[in-house]
């Protein structure tokens, strides 16, 4: 078919990265397809690009894909990238796609959903009511409190050594300036963002932290954000602990709420072991691929 990818410039540049977008468009100019590469320019991430591509049902197997990916990996390659990742379902054509074009399978990503009219309250009572001996529970709305800001920046580190298996995400430095920008995003955007953290008693410090992204309406699903805890603090259960409390404010507070959603390699048996214990219930699953450039 005859085919003209043309490029296009996101005027939505971020902090952290920018993007770039290809349109695929037939004889009669009708688009068949979009290609969106995002350019990571933080430190630890710079070798770094993310492919979004679609092609229209109707247009697939017609080499628009092909094209699209070409454009896309030849600005990654310019621009000094090492490798480029794309997120798809299992068994979807994107799957085989990508595994035709020499993507590699990197992570398995296991989707999980906990509706909330189907919560344990009681469980949840009981896991959130345990001692845990030399910690406490915090929790706050939006922006990190000041007194909380330097300690939580600091804990985010807990993230960095998370199961990623064989995908190169880099590493990402986290400072205060960094996680206010993260709360004020899901702000402007109208959603809600709430953190629990657990605190070591003995010097305020914060252990471990989990966070749940509402919809601004606090209607339909909300989303988990990143879980941690940080390895001098592992093995007393603060994640169950502080996850488990997530999930009871999320139902105090917005009675409306229809489910928690949540997504976790499948090689991260301990976080999956949490989810399962509260009551998590898998949806689909999704592979990340890697190309090499």
């Amino acid at each position: 078919m005859s085919l003209r990818i043309t490029e296009l410039t996101d005027p939505a540049e971020g902090a952290h990265s920018r993007r770039l977008a290809w349109l695929a468009s037939d004889a009669d100019s009708i688009p068949v397809g979009t290609a969106f590469l995002r350019l990571f320019s933080d430190p630890g991430q710079e070798h770094l690009a993310e492919l979004t591509l679609h092609v229209h049902p109707a247009q697939r197997r017609n080499g628009v894909g092909s094209r699209l990916l070409d454009a896309a990996a030849a600005t990654a390659r310019s621009d000094a990238r090492r490798c480029v990742l794309a997120e798809c379902a299992a068994g979807s054509p994107g799957d085989h796609f990508l595994a035709a074009r020499g993507f590699r399978k990197v992570l398995t990503l296991r989707y999980t959903r906990l509706r909330l009219a189907d919560a344990d309250t009681t469980a949840l009572t009981e896991i959130t009511g345990r001692p845990h001996p030399g910690y406490r529970l915090v929790s706050w709305r939006g922006t990190v409190p000041d007194e909380l800001a330097g300690t939580f920046a600091a804990s985010r580190r807990a993230m960095d050594d998370m199961p990623m298996d064989d995908a190169d995400h880099g590493t990402v430095t986290w400072d205060v300036d960094r996680v206010r920008a993260v709360a004020k995003a899901v702000e402007d955007r109208g959603d809600q963002l709430h953190t629990v953290a657990a605190v070591d008693a003995s010097d305020g410090t914060i252990a471990g932290f989990t966070e749940l992204v509402v919809p601004g309406s606090g209607t339909g699903d909300a989303q988990h954000y990143g879980t941690g805890v940080l390895p001098e603090h592992r093995g007393r259960d603060l994640g169950r602990w502080m996850k488990a409390e997530s999930i009871r404010q999320a139902r105090e507070l917005h009675p409306e709420l229809d489910s928690l959603l949540t997504d976790t390699a499948d090689s991260n048996t301990h976080m999956r072991r949490i989810n399962d214990s509260l009551g998590y219930a898998p949806t689909h699953t999704t592979y990340q691929y890697q190309l090499d450039l």
